[in-house]
């Protein structure tokens, strides 16, 4: 989703300034207006004309300069911010702003914004630790900043421990969250389950599905960003863990079952996106089955249907399911949405090679019991997410 949103980055003076480059790169390439502030200490790392030109503003490095325009610089960009940043943050900075210190433009333009400020720490792990510095975030942090927790490495001062910068894309995507248009699920509390479940035969061999877990990673994120707070219940899968939401991690059908059960009551929307399995071995061998002459024989069983029991005993929580199907795609999806008491279910073909399991889009239907089938285009997997929860909010 595209924004006219403005963001100004302040960058100060660490090795880590050229890695704003990189946020600000990102945010263009999204249609965000980005104005950057920088500290002196920061173009000793680079030079402003990259920020420039990245941004295609003009980049404000020294307070003193004859201003561009006849306004007050400071007090412009602060008004001008839907959000500010300031990336990378160096102990100087957290502790001028922690303690009213205004002496240049990027500490006088934090100081006189109204709009959200988040601080993406960089520093040496003993630096970052010093309870002087901890003291300062924690000061900031009960005064309504932000923080985006450094991650651990190898620093630049070749030190092992915490101070690395995060990664650049998690500050894109927390700033692109922050930005998100709609806000229509604050404090809603929502459920999804994601990805696989694994069915083990014995120690070392197990059956799955071809699920990745990208559909149901895509509508936690859309659930977050719209503002509710989300768990997600997610099988085996190798899409990165979202920001800002409660993952629990499960191997098993049975451990999908307790997992869901034990958040299920205190859920507004469940939205069961997981591929369970439906069977599993009826024996399961302790010690790995050896190879025979006449190969092996496994005998199946059904295994728990988690969907079903959760419709049989919600309340006032909104159900939604996936079909996804291989052939007869809305006449199964119909006979689901009864049978397992379904609010909504999301039915998708997966034998097309572009929407199926792996891919970044998605083309469904989704059926509801007292509306006609409502049919999405082809489109990224957290739009298609998008679709479902407006279409969920304009009746909850």
């Amino acid at each position: 989703m595209k924004n006219t949103k403005t963001v100004v980055i302040g960058v100060t003076g660490g090795v880590a300034a050229y890695k704003a480059l990189d946020v600000i790169s990102r945010l263009r390439k999204e249609d965000v207006c980005v104005h950057v502030i920088m500290t002196k200490a920061a173009s000793e790392f680079v030079n402003p004309i990259s920020f420039q030109a990245l941004s295609q503003n003009i980049v404000i490095h020294d307070m003193f300069d004859e201003p561009k325009a006849w306004e007050i610089q400071h007090v412009s960009l602060a008004k001008k911010a839907d959000l500010m940043v300031v990336v990378p943050a160096t102990a100087n900075i957290i502790g001028k702003v922690a303690n009213g210190i205004a002496d240049d433009m990027l500490t006088t333009t934090i100081m006189a914004t109204v709009a959200p400020v988040i601080f993406a720490p960089a520093m040496n792990v003993n630096m970052y630790n010093n309870k002087v510095v901890q003291g300062n975030i924690q000061k900031l942090m009960a005064c309504g900043y932000e923080f985006i927790s450094p991650t651990s490495g190898r620093l630049a001062c070749g030190d092992i421990g915490q101070g690395k910068l995060a990664q650049t894309e998690d500050i894109f995507e927390i700033i692109m969250s922050k930005l998100y248009p709609i806000k229509d699920m604050l404090g809603i509390s929502v459920l999804v389950t994601a990805g696989p479940t694994i069915a083990p035969i014995d120690p070392v061999r197990f059956i799955t599905n071809r699920s990745t877990g990208k559909m149901g990673y895509a509508i936690a994120k859309e659930a977050r960003d719209r503002g509710a707070v989300v768990t997600l219940i997610s099988g085996p899968s190798n899409e990165k863990e979202p920001f800002g939401v409660t993952l629990i991690r499960i191997n098993t059908n049975e451990e999908m079952r307790a997992a869901v059960l034990n958040k299920f009551e205190d859920s507004d929307i469940v939205v069961s996106a997981a591929a369970v399995a439906d069977f599993k071995p009826k024996i399961y061998s302790n010690s790995k089955i050896k190879k025979g002459e006449n190969g092996l024989t496994l005998e199946f069983v059904r295994d728990n249907d988690i969907l079903k029991e959760l419709g049989l005993h919600k309340k006032n929580q909104i159900l939604v399911g996936f079909a996804a199907e291989s052939n007869d795609l809305l006449q199964n999806a119909k006979a689901k949405l009864t049978n397992k008491n379904l609010d909504y279910i999301v039915a998708n073909d997966i034998t097309a090679a572009d929407i199926g399991f792996g891919t970044e889009d998605n083309k469904v239907t989704i059926l509801s019991k007292d509306r006609d089938p409502i049919a999405i285009a082809k489109m990224t997997k957290k739009q298609v997410a998008g679709e479902l929860f407006s279409l969920i909010n304009k009746k909850r």
